[in-house]
């Protein structure tokens, strides 16, 4: 099961992350305590203690936190094969749909809900660390627990009907706006000049309103965005040579695709098809 669930419960370090990043796995955050904006898909969220997000895969998100304060935080990763086909068997797969919601955020103002849920986090994160349970008992109290978690996150997403928070400021919405531009344009050879030509915004603003809102510079948004996108070609498209994805994704050409892929993520694309598809083959066995 650690291969395809992990869990940390009310989490304080800071994560340190220097870049955007993204990954196979889904994942349900919890915010409790401090200060963070998150960006993710596009949007930019200044979080409240109870919070929750629902981070599909290879969406790209990073928190912008200060070093000053603090940063408590809950969160599960699973592979959503690790537990399709238990839901299945009880008709519960659609539990699975709130990630396709291109809203992420859930906010309630239920603090029994929240807590609830906060509880569940809790309760999943003592199971991972018990050494009192055998590894099959584990891996099932863990499924279980999940299941739970997404039954009621789905409720409390019906109850609130996700409602999208109004950005809290000018800035936040101009940064937003940038990113959705870049969504719709990585594949082509986009430069801050465009971006700022097609919004009508200064390109020095551009460059520095997005720095402020979400800590990273905008070539950095571009360069993982195109790496998201090459990430899912890789694994959807098997036979699409590496050519071709390198292409598609916006990259100038395979050489200089395949030595940022590698510096990225740590193997070449070929390497990283390969064992995404073994994966993929394993657990539909």
């Amino acid at each position: 099961m650690d291969h395809v669930l992990s869990v940390k419960y009310r989490l304080d370090d800071n994560p340190k992350l220097d870049q955007f990043h993204s990954h196979e796995d889904f994942e349900i955050y919890m915010f409790h305590e401090g200060v963070c904006r998150y960006f993710v898909n596009q949007q930019i969220y200044d979080l409240k203690p109870g919070d929750i997000l629902m981070i599909s895969s290879l969406v790209l998100h990073r928190p912008n936190i200060s070093e000053n304060t603090p940063y408590i935080r809950s969160h599960v990763h699973f592979h959503p094969d690790s537990i399709s086909k238990s839901l299945e068997a009880v008709k519960a797969e659609k539990l699975l749909n709130i990630f396709q919601n291109p809203q992420c955020l859930i906010r309630s103002n239920d603090f029994s809900a929240t807590e609830a849920i906060a509880n569940v986090f809790s309760r999943m994160d003592a199971v991972a660390k018990s050494r009192t349970y055998k590894q099959a008992e584990k891996e099932w109290e863990l499924q279980f627990l999940l299941a739970q978690l997404l039954v009621q996150v789905n409720q409390l997403s019906r109850r609130e009907k996700a409602i999208r928070p109004i950005p809290s400021s000018i800035k936040m919405e101009h940064a937003e706006k940038i990113a959705a531009y870049i969504q719709e344009n990585y594949s082509s050879n986009i430069s801050i000049n465009d971006i700022a030509n097609y919004l009508s915004f200064h390109k020095s603003y551009v460059s520095h309103v997005f720095k402020e809102m979400t800590g990273y510079t905008i070539m950095e948004y571009v360069m993982h965005t195109k790496l998201r996108h090459a990430r899912y070609l890789l694994e959807a498209k098997a036979t699409l040579p590496i050519e071709e994805v390198a292409y598609e994704s916006g990259f100038e050409n395979a050489s200089h695709f395949s030595r940022y892929f590698k510096g990225k993520i740590g193997m070449s694309p070929k390497e990283y098809r390969k064992r995404r598809l073994e994966i993929f083959q394993i657990n539909n066995r």
